[in-house]
């Protein structure tokens, strides 16, 4: 609205609860409207009209109750000096008194037709009036929509004056306007914000509005009342690229949402507020799930600002909470690059909605079949474009990962689509999601660009010559390990598994592995008070089923005797088999490296391990990396889940009946003890024909030191002198563990 308005049509709304600069801010009912016209050009004022809401008494307490009738009495009593007084039984009745009260008005004036509302702040219109029309689906009359805020034309004429600081009765004091001001509004008193406001303050406010109104409109100063202030009134989808600059004061994070909560819900619960075409995206975990929260952008600091205050306010049974949030955070969740999703979402005005669960194989063909059957005895919903309103998200190397997006023309049909969740697609059942395009991004951004669960880089050691780092075989196997454990098993179940065997288990030595997301991972790992003990163990019980917990469900458990240094192996992110136990050739670059579990919580000590390699023979073996060896690099901050410190145990792990018995060791296994001689003989059949030679054979016995003067000899056989018997003899000193 850019041209002068014929009529403002000045508003001032009560609520049950706060008044003043926290209006709105406890989402209380709406329950007192009071305005009067203004004929802009003759200016003149016209009847004071006074709307009383009773609020809903339906959630209340009896004492609550009779407090508000007593109120309500002695309103009526004292009367509030409005020319007009009426009432309604809800908001929705209110909403429509008003707005035909005021046509009628406006109509019996007879000077022009176009009327604006003109508020006291932003409060009345953006925090009171549509929030509470949302949250209870009432439909809001079209001059809602658009207001002027005396406070913002007030400034227009008063540059100096501080907008935070204004409201009715500093203003009518600078324009030299003779007012009484009520103690509980007085500026250099502390406001409280839980103070109702009486019923009569609400009329004298109105009433003061109105003559700086007036004295806006007349000279000096000669006001135009243009460029009103607008409330969106949908929220406009859109796509956001990476390369654009968000501002760090107009963007929230919104936590606590209910998982199926789509943008408009959201757009919804600030409903008052303009949000940025576009500027509503939910976030989605590691899993690629949505984790229930959402980052909004507004379209001005002062409505970011406003939506701060409705911190804790519900959606539906749900408190959510609202915090402030940077434009880079808002960038790194809907910002996306993809000319294939630019193209997607460049249509207007469309429903879309995310299917996920779909076979790898699954085609275009097969999903607008999926969704408009041929055979007709299911409802059908079409899928806006055909081919072209299906999208598609692959892996890096073009594999499909099982989800998809589908665009729909309508919320109708939508809605038909939503209603086919879990439905069969081939031999898999769909889930069905309402969608954003912000949602869009984010998943390919996701899938595209990085694994969804960070995971640290290849160790160092993957670049020295292979060799084995797993524990020697033949070390004492005094623990067992229980895998393929029911998800639901406590330690309880475990012990009652074990039987009699429980009672050799060491203090302490009970330890379930859980994984990254904190859930049981199937594994346990349980230190035995001797080698038998464990060996009987498990050659009684190994695939035996859990009593207790037999179904259809149930699984039998698998039971292994293992050793300190081989739990140790696994819970540091290696893995362990019967085919690793004996086959020494295994580097751990090659164990499938994962994020590691954990033995022990961090706040328990352990012994410090020994250096496993000299500091003299890392240098003389490898000068630039042996110094890696001896000081593991920290990595950097955007891996999560290893620390920077040496300390590489994290709690994810419950022990019985309290911390466990745990490795000395952290990150590499010491070598076993040196030979007890000074040197031997060690004898290596089955050398191939074609050798090359000596260079080979170090190779191969890397990690050994023998005596260059007689360390190597090959032996020939008894019929052709040149030709070897693939047996070298090597006399080695010590062994070396890198």
């Amino acid at each position: 609205m850019t041209a002068q308005v014929d009529y403002l049509a000045v508003l001032f709304t009560a609520t049950s609860g706060a008044s003043g600069e926290f209006l709105g801010s406890d989402e209380k009912e709406l329950v007192q409207l009071v305005w009067q016209l203004v004929d802009v050009k003759n200016k003149k004022l016209g009847r004071l009209h006074e709307l009383l809401i009773k609020p809903d008494l339906s959630d209340l307490t009896e004492e609550k109750e009779e407090e508000d009738v007593v109120e309500e009495g002695a309103e009526e009593e004292n009367g509030s000096g409005a020319d007009c007084v009426t009432t309604a039984a809800s908001l929705e009745e209110a909403l429509n008194q008003f707005h035909l009260q005021l046509t009628n008005d406006v109509n019996s004036a007879g000077a022009g037709t176009s009327v604006c509302l003109c508020t006291d702040g932003q409060l009345h219109i953006r925090q009171v009036i549509h929030p509470e029309a949302a949250s209870k689906n009432i439909l809001v009359p079209d001059c809602f929509y658009s207001f002027f805020d005396l406070r913002k034309e007030f400034k227009k004429n008063f540059p100096m004056s501080d907008l935070k600081a204004l409201n009715a009765y500093n203003m009518s004091e600078s324009l030299s306007i003779p007012v009484d001001v009520p103690p509980m509004l007085d500026p250099s008193a502390t406001p409280d914000p839980s103070a109702t406001l009486p019923a009569e303050i609400a009329v004298q406010q109105v009433q003061t509005m109105a003559s700086i109104v007036l004295a806006l409109l007349s000279e000096p100063t000669c006001l135009i009342f243009s460029n009103s202030d607008r409330v969106s009134e949908k929220f406009e989808s859109g796509t956001c690229s990476k390369m654009e600059k968000v501002c760090d004061n107009m963007v929230i994070r919104a936590r606590g949402l209910p998982w199926q909560s789509s943008d408009q819900d959201i757009a919804r619960f600030f409903r008052g507020l303009n949000i940025a075409k576009g500027g509503v995206a939910l976030c989605l975990n590691a899993q690629g799930r949505r984790n229930g929260e959402a980052l909004v952008r507004f379209v001005s600091e002062e409505h970011r600002d406003l939506a701060l205050q409705r911190h804790k306010h519900h959606m539906g049974n749900r408190y959510i909470e609202v915090y402030k949030a940077t434009g880079e955070d808002f960038l790194k969740i809907a910002g996306g690059t993809s000319n294939e999703a630019a193209m997607f979402l460049s249509r207007e005005d469309q429903i879309i909605v995310r299917m996920r669960g779909l076979p790898f194989t699954a085609t275009h063909e097969q999903v607008l079949s999926f969704f408009s059957p041929e055979d007709g005895l299911k409802e059908t919903c079409p899928v806006s474009g055909g081919k072209d309103g299906i999208l598609f998200v692959h892996y890096p190397d073009g594999r499909p990962t099982g989800d998809a997006f589908v665009l729909f023309a309508c919320e109708e049909h939508a809605q038909c689509a939503l209603r086919k969740h879990k439905e069969i697609l081939g031999r898999r059942y769909i889930e069905l999601f309402k969608s954003t395009a912000a949602e869009v991004q984010q998943v390919l951004n996701r899938y595209s660009s990085a694994p969804l669960i960070p995971v640290a880089p290849a160790p160092l050691v993957s670049v020295l010559p292979a060799m084995s780092l797993l524990p020697p075989p033949g070390g004492l196997r005094d623990c067992l390990r229980l895998r393929g454990l029911p998800y639901a098993a406590t330690i309880e179940d475990i012990l009652t598994f074990l039987g009699e065997f429980a009672h050799d288990i060491r203090p302490h030595g009970v330890h379930m592995v859980l994984n990254q997301q904190g859930r049981p991972s199937g594994d346990c790992f349980i230190q035995m008070a001797s080698a038998e003990r464990a060996l009987q163990a498990s050659q009684r019980l190994h695939k035996h089923v859990m009593s207790g917990l037999r179904g259809a469900n149930s699984r039998y458990v698998e039971v292994f005797p293992c050793s300190a240094e081989e739990m140790g192996l696994v819970l540091m992110g290696g893995s362990l088999s019967h085919t690793h136990t004996h086959t020494h050739i295994r580097s751990r670059s090659g164990t499938g490296l994962s994020p590691p579990p954990c033995l022990s919580p961090p706040s328990y000590s352990f012994t410090p391990a020994p250096h496993v390699l000299p500091t003299e023979a890392a240098a003389a073996l490898y000068p630039p990396i042996g110094q890696v060896l001896l000081a593991p690099r920290p990595l950097p901050p955007g891996h999560a889940y290893y620390p920077n410190t040496a300390q590489l145990y994290m709690n994810y792990t419950a022990y019985y009946p309290s911390p466990p018995g745990s490795p000395t060791t952290v990150g590499f296994f010491p070598s076993p003890p040196s030979l007890s001689s000074q040197g031997g003989l060690v004898r290596m059949p089955g050398l191939t024909y074609n050798s090359n030679g000596v260079k080979d054979l170090i190779n191969a016995v890397q990690g050994y030191q023998y005596a260059p003067e007689d360390g190597l000899l090959h032996t020939h056989g008894p019929m052709h002198a040149h030709d070897p018997t693939r047996t070298l003899l090597m006399q080695p000193k010590e062994w070396v563990c890198i």
